[in-house]
Formats: structure tokens, C-alpha cells, sequence
């Protein structure tokens, strides 16, 4: 094998490596849902090319409320499921749209646009 398919085929695997660390093996932190006067946690979710922030953590045992702004115009943004809480809402360009539950148990619950392709997850504790 020559020096340049060598190089070329390092450069590729460390482009590969990359890829993986990136999208599946970084842990982020999340975001701590703040607790309001009505009982409520909430948290201001920005929906724009995935959602900001993607990972949240509440109490279990208290109400949520996850306030989505959508700020695109893709189709894939155009609706939000919770599955685990039989939750899904149209998110409208440019309004705010509430979603209201109560985690029970502690754990990790998804949501995600009806593709699938943009994912966040909530974490009870």
C-alpha cells in the first residue's frame, strides 16, 4: 500500500471515529427544569434544527411543562411526540405550545418529531 491510500485511509477511519464519538457516545448534560409559582417545572424548549436543549431533567411526582417554540419551517419540526406520556402537539411556526404531564417514576423518556429524526429526552429523578 502506498503513503497516500494510507493517509487517506487513516484520515477516513479518524473522520468515521469522529462521526460516532460525536452523535452517539458524547453524553450532554441537561438542562434542570425550573419550578414555577404554579407547581409547574418548566422549560423553554427552542425547536430549530433539533431541539434546544435536547436533554431535561425533572422530579418525578411533580407536573411538567414543556413550552416548544418552533422557529423553522421544516417539516419534520411540525409536530412533537412524548410517547411514554400519550403526548403529541402541533407546533405552529413562530407560536409557544405547552405540553402538560406528570412523570410518575423515575427514568428516561424520549420525544421526537413524527419522523423521528429530531430526539430529546427527559430524565425524572
Amino acid at each position: 500500500m502506498t503513503p497516500d491510500k494510507i493517509a487517506v485511509t487513516l484520515g477516513g477511519l479518524a473522520a468515521i471515529s469522529f462521526i460516532i464519538w460525536f452523535f452517539w457516545l458524547v453524553k450532554k448534560p441537561g438542562v434542570r427544569a425550573t419550578r414555577t409559582s404554579s407547581g409547574y417545572q418548566e422549560v423553554l424548549i427552542l425547536v430549530k434544527g433539533g431541539y434546544t436543549p435536547d436533554v431535561i431533567i425533572v422530579e418525578k411526582g411533580r407536573p411538567v411543562r414543556l413550552n416548544f417554540v418552533r422557529t423553522e419551517s421544516a417539516a419534520c419540526s411540525e409536530m412533537v411526540l412524548l410517547p411514554d406520556f400519550q403526548k403529541s402537539a402541533q407546533l405552529p411556526e413562530g407560536e409557544t405550545v405547552a405540553i402538560e404531564f406528570l412523570p410518575d417514576r423515575a427514568g428516561e423518556f424520549e420525544f421526537q418529531c413524527q419522523m423521528g429524526m429530531l430526539r430529546g429526552k427527559i430524565i425524572a429523578e
